[in-house]
């Protein structure tokens, strides 16, 4: 969750100048993948800060993508040695070295780096703000809902909310974490492997790039063991359903360009959609398969003052929560208004904190059934109130982007 400060700029990183494009549909960012693997020792560094690692491209009839010959050229010319990336290159956050346009996505799996202790000790990606200075309001912002006490789903997590889960990834500022959802592909029905997160959780926006390392443990402690009863957990006790790297992610082209570092700036198109291959390996099942079920997304959900409620959830990290139990909000939301130009949000009532960042709202639809309308994007620092997108012809974009990159697949 991204705080708002009046400047309205969301994240904090570094990168070259951000390339525009006119057409909504055609905005949208598709991340060219890459995966291969690498072995760790335990998802330790060794004393001078490389991993101990060991990359081979991945074989046929794993569910990994082979590396093209034009892939290779292309990142070479983008100074990226996929030798030096495996044994540590990644943590280097030069301004000319960090990918940041449509088609640099690039996120090589190592196994064994995202283990239990650099899981618990993820950060949140929120900045503290006061949430009285927002601007910008055309007339449509309704006013500020009261705070929802965020309950927490009673474990397992896996019966009573298969399809939310943990992201991780690093960033320039350290191991970070935001929340996600398991949703449908329509070109794999019943075998989805995409998971629904924000923009800011995959990439840095219009002054960084993407981010690395980029995985999704669903169930995320599905136990609902506290902090102290994880100080000794396992990766299986942490990570039941496995840990899930991101072979290819989107973000739209309005965040790339204009996602910033605090606050409102391209925070109508704060979405993302990654597509997931398992670490070890899963005997062909899909995720979708594998935690029981999928949400389907709903692009034209109904205007916001008819929506009767919303529940959102996702894992929040900072003060008072911890980052380790999953927690949900149900509220009915009003309209948030960041610039005449953007589309209104939905905004509800909600006392989680950074960390459940890209976590799912949910609706349930005139057939009864739930679907995904939104995902967490914005909040101010008392952590009263969320804020996320309604989904449209940008977001379908994305969305339909990254399932047919891998229809036939």
């Amino acid at each position: 969750m991204r705080s708002i400060r009046p400047s309205f700029t969301v994240r904090r990183g570094r990168g070259a100048g951000a390339r525009r494009t006119s057409s909504s549909l055609a905005a949208v960012a598709l991340a060219s993948a890459l995966a291969l693997t690498a072995t760790a020792c335990n998802g330790d560094d060794h004393a001078d800060g490389t991993p101990s690692a060991s990359a081979t491209v991945a074989g046929p009839g794993d569910g990994k993508i082979r590396i093209p010959d034009d892939l290779k050229k292309r990142l070479k010319e983008h100074g990226i040695d996929l030798d030096k990336w495996k044994h540590g290159e990644w943590k280097n956050w030069n301004r000319q070295d960090w990918l940041r346009e449509a088609n640099d996505f690039i996120n090589p799996i190592i196994k064994g780096l995202w283990d239990p202790n650099r899981m618990r000790h993820a950060n949140d990606p929120a900045k503290h703000v006061d949430d009285n200075d927002i601007s910008g309001d055309q007339g449509v912002t309704d006013p500020a809902p009261q705070p929802v006490k965020a309950r927490a789903v009673a474990p397992p997590y896996h019966t009573n909310a298969a399809t939310s889960g943990k992201v991780f990834f690093d960033s320039p500022q350290g191991h970070m974490v935001c929340s996600g959802t398991v949703v449908e592909d329509p070109a794999h029905p019943g075998k989805s492997n995409l998971v629904w997160t924000a923009g800011h959780c995959v990439h840095a926006g219009k002054s960084g790039g993407w981010y690395r390392n980029l995985a999704f443990v669903p169930s995320y402690n599905n136990a609902g063991r506290s902090a102290a009863q994880l100080q000794n957990a396992t990766r299986s006790d942490i990570a039941p359903y496995g840990v899930w790297w991101a072979d290819a992610a989107q973000t739209s082209q309005q965040w790339i360009d204009q996602g910033g570092e605090t606050g409102g700036n391209g925070a109508s198109y704060d979405f993302a959609v990654i597509h997931v291959t398992p670490e070890q390996g899963n005997g062909g099942k899909s995720l979708e398969e594998t935690v029981g079920g999928a949400l389907p997304v709903n692009f034209d959900a109904p205007a916001v003052p008819k929506v009767n409620a919303i529940t959102a959830s996702g894992y929040p990290a900072a003060a008072p929560y911890d980052g380790q139990l999953l927690y949900q909000c149900q509220d009915k939301p009003g309209r948030l208004s960041i610039s005449q130009a953007d589309p209104t949000m939905y905004r509800i009532g909600c006392t989680m904190t950074g960390g459940s960042s890209g976590g799912g709202w949910v609706e349930t639809g005139a057939d009864g059934k739930p679907a995904l309308v939104s995902n967490t994007s914005i909040g101010p620092v008392t952590s009263g109130w969320l804020a996320g997108p309604r989904l449209g012809d940008v977001a379908k974009g994305v969305y339909q982007s990254v399932s047919k990159k891998f229809a036939g697949r």
